[in-house]
C-alpha cells in the first residue's frame, strides 16, 4: 500500500523531532486525519491538541515560538488559512516568528466534504503575507523536503499539503530531488522540449507528465517542470525554458487569481520575459462533492484536459 502525502509529512515529523528537542507539533483536534499523530505518540509531551480551535492554536504556537521553540501548526488548510489568518498575518508574519504551517487536505484533495473543507485559495493568502515562504509539494519527497527546508528556517513557512496517494517523481524526473532544490528556490525540471513550457504546482507535477506524454504523440514537446516554490519563486530554470518556447502553462489546484500562475506571471515579466501564456486551474469557482479524480477532470485538471489547453494556447 502507497503512503499517503499526509504520512509522509507525519512520519517526517518524527524524524525530525527525534533530533530537535525545539520541535513541538499543534493540531486542531484533527490528528488522525493530518497525521500528526505519529508525533503525538511518539513525543506526548511536546504535542498539544488545541481541540476544534484553529485561531487559538495559532496563538498558542506563537506564544511556543516566542519562547524558543519551533512549532509544527498542522490542520486542515481551509481552516489554517481563514480561521487563523489574523494570528498568521500579527503573530507570526509580523514578527516573524519561526512557525511551519502545515496546510493539510489541500486543494480538492477533500473530496468528498465538498467546498465548505476544500483549500482553494490558501496559497493567495499566504503568499500576499509579508516574511511568509509558500511551498506546495507535489510528491512525498518533495514533502519530507519541504518540512525539513521549513524547520532550518527562522521565520514562518506554509507547506500546502494533499491527502492522497500520489506519483512519485523522483522517479521520472531529469535530476532527482535534494535539499539543495530547495535551497535555490527552482523549479525541477521533470521533461525536456522545445515546443511549449509547462509548470506544474503541487500535485499536478505528475498530470502534466502524462498531458506531455499525450502531447508527444502529436508532435509536440513540453518542456515540464515541478514548481513546488510559490514565494520566493526563483525563475532561472523557468526563464531559460520560456525564453526557448515562447510559451508557458501554469497549472494548479487553486483558483486561477492570484494563485502560483500569478507568481510566475509577476517574476517573469517583471524579469523582462515574454511570452504567450495561459493558466490552468479553478476558474473562479467553489468545489463540488465526489471522488477526487473526477473532480479533477470537470475543472480541467487531468492531463487529457491539460493538453488540450496546451494544443489551444499553440492553435492546434
Amino acid at each position: 500500500m502507497s503512503v499517503t502525502m499526509r504520512d509522509a509529512f507525519g512520519l517526517k515529523c518524527v524524524e525530525l523531532g527525534k533530533t530537535n528537542k525545539h520541535m513541538v507539533v499543534l493540531d486542531a483536534d484533527v490528528s488522525a486525519s493530518t497525521k500528526s499523530s505519529y508525533f503525538a505518540k511518539e513525543f506526548p509531551d511536546r504535542f498539544f491538541n488545541c481541540g476544534a480551535a484553529e485561531g487559538n492554536m495559532a496563538g498558542v504556537a506563537a506564544g511556543l515560538a516566542a519562547s524558543g521553540f519551533h512549532p509544527v501548526v498542522n490542520a486542515f488548510a481551509i481552516f489554517l488559512e481563514l480561521k487563523s489568518t489574523d494570528q498568521i498575518r500579527n503573530d507570526f508574519c509580523y514578527n516573524k516568528l519561526p512557525v511551519v504551517i502545515a496546510g493539510a487536505y489541500g486543494g480538492l484533495s477533500d473530496s468528498f466534504d465538498g467546498a465548505s473543507h476544500q483549500a482553494i485559495t490558501d496559497i493567495a493568502i499566504m503568499r500576499a503575507m509579508p516574511n511568509m515562504e509558500v511551498i506546495v509539494p507535489a510528491d512525498n519527497d518533495q514533502a519530507a523536503l519541504a518540512l525539513e527546508y521549513a524547520m532550518g528556517k527562522k521565520s514562518p513557512v506554509y507547506i500546502r499539503l494533499n491527502r492522497n496517494s500520489l506519483p512519485d517523481l523522483s522517479a521520472v524526473a531529469a535530476k532527482p530531488f535534494s535539499a539543495k532544490n530547495f535551497e535555490g528556490y527552482e523549479a525541477v525540471l521533470l521533461r525536456e522540449g522545445g515546443s511549449v513550457t509547462i509548470a506544474a504546482n503541487g500535485i499536478t507535477a505528475s498530470m502534466c507528465l502524462e498531458a506531455a506524454g499525450l502531447l508527444a504523440k502529436d508532435g509536440i514537446e513540453a518542456e515540464v517542470f515541478s514548481a513546488p516554490f510559490v514565494k520566493p519563486l526563483g525563475i532561472a530554470a523557468l526563464g531559460a525554458s520560456v525564453k526557448k518556447t515562447g510559451k508557458l502553462v501554469t497549472v494548479e489546484e487553486h483558483n486561477v487569481f492570484a494563485g502560483f500562475g500569478s507568481a510566475c506571471l509577476e517574476v517573469l515579466c517583471k524579469a523582462g520575459h515574454s511570452f504567450a501564456y495561459d493558466a490552468v486551474g479553478l476558474e473562479d469557482r467553489f468545489g463540488d462533492t465526489g471522488p477526487y479524480n473526477e473532480l479533477m477532470a470537470v475543472y480541467g485538471l487531468s492531463p487529457e484536459a491539460i493538453a488540450g489547453r496546451v494544443k489551444k494556447l499553440l492553435g492546434k
